[in-house]
């Protein structure tokens, strides 16, 4: 199974609903994924210079993959404190994630089960569950990310005091007619997240490409 967890803008919780979702459904024995996405000398996840950047020297593979070992307060150390069998960590330029589209596709086909969080992986891979963090009170919303939010199977409603969202140019049908799952910081994952998300398992592995 490929599960893709996404998000209107950066900080607004993608990483915890990841990592409940782990905790939750830990018998799955998941394999996680982070992508993180630079440009500029910025990191797109935390808004400043992280060193995330790939060996800009290497046309040939302009992102890098590293894998996490020990659990810790990492986004990747996060997922295997959660109880994620293996947990990756993908960083790329903005823009170019299509480089590290075979590498993906390879994590994604010698796994059983596989959590990603990012939406521009939608470009790529066809996952069996895509679930949506909308937080009303973010203002910010990413075009990038306005583009994928027709794909979104359910969407997780982060609940911070904000019963009408706060960002502008974004139609209330686009979101509002699919399930929903309101969840209260700090437990960003329900008991009926989990089930929505265990009832997709696929009886059968099929094209994800």
């Amino acid at each position: 199974m490929l599960l893709v967890v996404g998000g209107h803008s950066r900080n607004i919780g993608k990483t915890s609903v990841a990592a409940g979702l782990i905790r939750k459904l830990r018998a799955r024995q998941w394999t996680a994924v982070k992508v993180t996405q630079y440009g500029h000398g910025i990191c797109s996840h935390s808004g400043a210079a992280c060193g995330c950047e790939a060996d800009s020297n290497d046309p040939d593979h302009p992102f890098a993959l590293s894998e996490e070992y020990e659990p810790g307060d990492t986004d990747s150390g996060r997922f295997l404190a959660a109880g994620a069998r293996r947990s990756f960590w993908l960083r790329t330029p903005m823009g170019q994630l299509h480089h590290a589209a075979g590498t993906l596709r390879k994590i994604v086909a010698q796994h059983e089960n596989v959590i990603l969080e990012s939406n521009s992986v939608l470009e790529l891979l066809n996952p069996d569950v895509f679930l949506m963090v909308l937080d009303f009170g973010c203002a910010d919303f990413k075009p990038s990310s306005l583009r994928f939010l027709d794909r979104a199977d359910a969407f997780v409603v982060v609940d911070r005091g904000f019963n009408v969202p706060l960002w502008e140019n974004v139609a209330r049908g686009a979101w509002d007619q699919k399930p929903q799952f309101p969840v209260t910081p700090p437990d960003y994952v329900t008991n009926a997240l989990a089930k929505f998300v265990s009832a997709r398992f696929p009886s059968s592995t099929g094209s994800r490409a």
